[in-house]
């Protein structure tokens, strides 16, 4: 077995002997080249995510799918929440011919990336209306090949730069990401309202428009792709190769996740429950939000122009301001914010429901949600990318992402049911509810890991 080479695992409670960053080395550590990179290969990765779930379910809630039928086929986004499964074959299987052409790591993000575009484009000549199970089809192909990428470009992120490091690279990966969600959310949005008949001519569902916007989306993944070509491959610990295919499928599928299990013992089980519901609340919400803005009389244009302005500015400030406390203050008291934010946040769309269609308050809520979102995500991944060992730096993060999407993604299928059951406003309420455990874990790990370090 090769002799693992653990990086400094950051914790919830910052050892008191780590110091503050100045203002001055916080920010020489956002003007990384690195950043600009993971800027642009966090678009790709945000891109085809509401593609599969948010901007689909809106689609297919103006093509007259019922809520119930909106919520299962959420499911679809436990692509996602099982990536863990092939996350070491990515990790250590090259790609015949490409891997040696330009590494391992670019090479399975050239290949995902590619697959998201066939996806997109069959999604794109696909109406639901008519052909529901290829629809589904396609989401599942472009999920599973999203989840590829996230794979190899979280790997790719982690091995750029070193946990302390982490941090400000994390804040260009969110802020490209989530400007990848815009593009996809938003954008789409308003290419489908631009591509539109007059409403004299052809009124409700218009499978051309949202098949033009489609293919916009699958055409902006090129974005990706050039800078894939463009990037050095990270260096890499040079692992010995495996003595037979036991041996390797030992160090491939047993050794990350017993690696992790020893390193943080009994810990180990707090942290994971930590992982596994932090964005509850944001995930759990995210399924229901656009049939509600249709249910509430809101055009695309209008969420469109929303979240494309107010939506990028808040997701600006709250994405580089959870790196940059972060990087300040330690990654407890931002997780902790991030929590309370993203409860509260949910909140908010309550009060929109029983406020009704309101397109200055529909602003402010927006607004809010996507600080707080931005905040809790740096934090969050940033936190994860350092429990991570770089021997198994795919396989662990893989872990990690994914227990934070299945427990979510799951319970999120069956909000469609809850919502004709109960309504908007209890939904809502339900799910800023399930934050609380959040908060008690976040303090829990927090003074475990303080008798521990002290």
């Amino acid at each position: 077995m090769p002799p693992s080479d653990p990086r400094p695992a950051a914790t919830l409670a910052e050892p008191q002997s780590d110091p503050v960053l100045s203002w001055r080395a916080t920010l020489r550590a956002y003007l990384q080249p690195a950043g600009l990179r993971l800027f642009a290969l966090g678009f790709a990765a945000g891109l085809p995510l509401l593609l599969v779930l948010g901007t689909l379910s809106f689609r297919l809630r103006e093509a007259g799918l019922d809520r119930a039928t909106i919520g299962y086929l959420s499911w679809v986004g436990l692509a996602y929440g099982f990536k863990w499964c092939w996350a070491p074959l990515v990790d250590r299987l090259p790609l015949p011919g490409l891997s040696r052409w330009v590494g391992q790591r670019r090479a399975w993000l050239l290949l995902s990336q590619c697959v998201v575009m066939a996806g997109l484009v069959g999604m794109a000549l696909t109406d639901p209306r008519t052909d529901l199970q290829a629809m589904v089809g396609y989401a599942l192909l472009v999920a599973f090949a999203s989840a590829t990428q996230d794979i190899a470009l979280d790997a790719f992120r982690i091995e750029s730069a070193d946990a302390r490091r982490q941090a400000a690279l994390v804040a260009y990966y969110q802020t490209g990401y989530r400007l990848g969600m815009i593009w996809s959310g938003a954008g789409v949005l308003w290419l489908a309202a631009r591509a539109e008949l007059a409403p004299a001519i052809a009124a409700g569902y218009q499978q051309a428009a949202w098949s033009s916007a489609y293919l916009v989306m699958a055409g902006s993944m090129v974005i990706g792709l050039l800078t894939v070509l463009l990037s050095p491959e990270p260096v890499r610990r040079v692992i010995p190769p495996a003595r037979n295919l036991a041996a390797w499928l030992r160090e491939v599928l047993v050794e990350p996740f017993a690696e992790f299990l020893q390193r943080y013992g009994a810990q180990a089980l707090l942290l994971l429950a930590l992982i596994g519901v932090y964005r509850i609340s944001d995930v759990v919400m995210g399924i229901m939000a656009n049939p509600f803005y249709v249910d509430m009389g809101y055009s695309k244009d209008e969420v469109a122009a929303v979240t494309k302005v107010y939506g990028v500015i808040m997701t600006l400030v709250g994405a580089f301001a959870g790196g940059a406390l972060a990087l300040r203050w330690g990654v407890a008291r931002v997780l902790m914010l991030g929590a309370v934010l993203s409860a509260v946040s949910n909140l908010l769309f309550a009060w929109l429901a029983w406020h009704g269609h309101d397109l200055v308050a529909l602003i402010a809520v927006i607004a809010a949600d996507n600080l707080s979102s931005g905040i809790a995500s740096a934090a969050f991944v940033a936190y994860l990318s350092s429990l991570t060992n770089v021997s198994y730096s795919a396989t662990q993060y893989a872990l990690f992402s994914s227990m934070m999407l299945l427990a979510p993604k799951w319970l999120a299928g069956y909000s469609g049911v809850f919502v004709d059951a109960y309504g908007y406003s209890s939904f809502f309420i339900g799910t800023a509810l399930l934050g609380l455990p959040v908060l008690l874990l976040v303090w829990l790990a927090s003074r475990v890991q303080a008798r521990t370090s002290g």
